[in-house]
């Protein structure tokens, strides 16, 4: 998987993104998602296609392992 930086840039009145060579995408448009603060690009042409290549390249059975804090014991509100 690659990464690399991308300049933003004005285009008029819009914001716009320059992808480096390696990041770039055939045709003219792109599918654009909002995910939290960041924002996902994928091809029109089926878009969803590009996850399911990526999520392919992980193990049977992985799991992304964090901290948790531990489980709070609480007492049931009233009724």
């Amino acid at each position: 998987m690659s990464t690399a930086v991308a300049k933003l840039f004005m285009s008029g009145r819009s914001q716009a993104v320059r992808l480096p060579k390696s990041l770039r995408f055939e045709g003219e448009e792109v599918v654009a998602r909002r995910f939290g603060n960041g924002v996902l690009l994928l091809p029109v042409q089926a878009p969803w296609q590009v996850m399911r290549e990526a999520l392919a390249e992980f193990e049977p059975g992985f799991v992304l392992e964090r901290e948790q804090p531990e489980v709070q014991e609480r007492e049931a509100w009233p009724r």
